[in-house]
């Protein structure tokens, strides 16, 4: 769904439009012609690719370029992950890992570069960036997936980036029960001054898939506020994850 006032600023070129916006609206003008509307699609993905990540554009999935772009351009970005860490505040070597733990063979220089490009997106969030919310099942920051040691600089860093004013950064607990399981993890996206959803981003093994009817976007606006409601407080979180860094370090020790 594309939302009206941000029709009106891409009508009058104060923003640029996304490849999801521009079949919204070939849809909505009724534009049948599938050449027209593969030519304005590639225009479109092509006006994103001025960005940051235009030097590793040519190895990157398509849909993944849609993602950064979704991303790049949004002003409040919510998160639930029950299993790993979300890239946006993941460390290098956390990053490394669990590229290099997917099915597939990726040779050792390509997990280099989308390291590099997972750390280039981080820059969204710095002080001052997007308000960004992330809410972390219990497991993700408790029990490794990775190597102790590099699960512990990695929590150690979610507790830093969580100190900013415009990051939020919630653990939904285990004795939160069934809610854990109400849906996979996501990501949802607003891009004007008001927090109304606006795209949600759903990962699997072929890729990112984007949700945009509004039958969608409300069903995850919905979940993500059961979730948020179910989380610790953040000062209640950042004490759980503090003191899992504890243990964790007392037993390596």
């Amino acid at each position: 769904m594309t939302h009206q006032t941000r029709v009106s600023r891409i009508e009058t070129g104060h923003v640029s439009a996304r490849p999801l916006e521009i079949r919204a609206m070939l849809e909505a003008y009724g534009v049948d012609d599938p050449e027209v509307r593969l030519k304005l699609e590639e225009l479109a993905k092509h006006s994103k690719r001025r960005g940051w990540w235009l030097e590793h554009a040519a190895h990157l999935r398509p849909d993944y370029v849609d993602y950064i772009a979704l991303e790049d351009d949004a002003t409040y970005i919510r998160e639930w992950q029950p299993v790993l860490v979300p890239g946006l505040l993941q460390t290098p070597a956390y990053a490394e890992a669990v590229i290099a733990a997917t099915p597939h063979y990726i040779a050792p220089e390509r997990i280099a570069q989308l390291v590099k490009v997972r750390e280039a997106r981080q820059a969204k969030i710095e002080e001052g960036g997007a308000t960004y919310t992330a809410i972390l099942w219990e497991a993700v920051v408790t029990q490794p997936m990775v190597s102790v040691a590099i699960h512990q600089e990695q929590v150690a860093r979610i507790l830093e980036v969580g100190k900013r004013k415009n990051v939020t950064i919630q653990v939904l607990p285990f004795s939160a029960g069934a809610v854990a399981g109400s849906t996979f993890s996501f990501s949802s996206f607003s891009f004007e001054s008001e927090p109304t959803v606006e795209a949600v981003t759903m990962e699997n093994l072929r890729g990112t898939s984007v949700l945009e009817a509004p039958e969608d976007l409300a069903a995850y606006a919905n979940a993500f506020d059961q979730l948020r409601s179910a989380a610790l407080a953040p000062e209640a979180s950042a004490r759980l994850m503090r003191s899992a860094l504890r243990s964790s370090k007392e037993n390596a020790s």
